[in-house]
């Protein structure tokens, strides 16, 4: 019996030992990852320009006194291997320093904004997941046709478009309005304010509308051709013209057989955007005012709050490795041929 005539069971029996060094080596590989991020987002913020001392004095006549204070206060006098070492040791106990403009812990302003983040970019996560397979599956088994065409040219079309021009271009159209179009929408923000119960709901699916949109509109496209090249590429495979010779009806052979197959690609998309999730989209939420971590990014990295800059910086990456990790140690499940050396 040759080893492409195996019985499913025995393709998928592998050993724990194999996979247990494959995952010990991908954990490596991320606390490597998260070391190289806290070693880098401590020294890259450092070459932004503009003392941060001077602007949170805003503009106000200050001594030099007051200055040589403020730096003591947040350590910034002591030489730069002091601060890196400190900011390591802190980092790695979960401390992440005090902001310098809103003189609270870094922590508490993420766990503050990470809800509203989640509310938004979780929401634009399942739909454009959910709407890119779909879309993407229907475009591959119907390769050629007419609706093939075109979903995969509006997916490259706005896959294109930068997020930030297309939220504007939204609120000039649906919150601002054109001649005899009323804007429909707010403009940003979200919440109006004064409301609770099922109005205060009500009120801030209202604003999520247009950035949810703006992001399904977006991110959507690259799930739909990453799924549409994948399946592609498993249609002419043996198995298939074998479901199909049995008599199979084709929506079958492809729901059963196809699609699970060709779902690898996809998967490790998912995790990626899942860890943007939790990083949040920055220009979307700083477009629609969305009081979120993207938007407290932008605002730390004004100023420039070094603590908050790094705290983000370092809480966003960590969330797109551990996801990455994520993804590698599922691999080996869907397809034990992975976690084999």
């Amino acid at each position: 019996m040759t080893a492409t005539t195996l019985p499913t069971a025995a393709v998928r029996r592998t050993s724990p030992v194999p996979y247990l060094r494959y995952g010990a080596g991908k954990l490596a590989g991320a606390a490597v990852s998260l070391l190289a991020v806290l070693v880098t987002g401590f020294f890259l913020f450092r070459l932004i320009p503009g003392d941060p001392v001077r602007t949170m004095t805003g503009g106000r006549p200050v001594s030099a006194e007051q200055l040589a204070a403020y730096r003591r206060e947040f350590g910034l006098d002591l030489p730069l291997w002091q601060q890196f070492t400190d900011y390591c040791g802190k980092a790695l106990t979960g401390d992440l320093g005090t902001s310098y403009q809103f003189r609270a812990p870094v922590l508490d302003k993420i766990t503050e904004a990470l809800p509203h983040t989640l509310l938004l970019t979780g929401t634009g996560f399942v739909l454009y997941t959910l709407l890119g397979v779909l879309l993407g599956t229907r475009a591959a088994w119907r390769r050629g046709s007419l609706g093939d065409r075109f979903h995969t040219g509006l997916a490259l079309t706005l896959y294109s478009v930068p997020s930030f021009w297309l939220g504007l271009l939204l609120i000039i159209v649906l919150s601002v309005g054109i001649g005899p179009l009323p804007g429909l929408f707010p403009t940003g923000g979200m919440e109006t304010g004064g409301k609770e119960g099922f109005a205060y709901v009500l009120d801030v699916a209202h604003h999520l509308i247009l950035p949810v949109l703006t992001l399904v509109a977006v991110e959507y496209g690259q799930t739909l051709l990453v799924t549409r090249s994948a399946l592609l590429d498993e249609m002419g495979s043996d198995y298939l013209t074998t479901a199909r010779a049995k008599g199979l009806r084709d929506d079958l052979v492809r729901r059963r057989h196809a699609v699970p197959n060709a779902l690898l690609p996809t998967v490790t998309l998912v995790f990626v955007n899942l860890g943007r999730t939790v990083a949040g989209v920055i220009l979307v939420e700083t477009v629609f005012s969305w009081p979120g971590l993207g938007g407290l990014f932008y605002q730390a990295l004004s100023v420039p709050d070094l603590p908050l800059v790094q705290g983000l910086f370092l809480f966003f990456a960590a969330a797109v490795i551990v996801m990455n990790t994520l993804a590698d140690l599922v691999y080996p499940l869907l397809d034990p041929r992975v976690g084999r050396t």
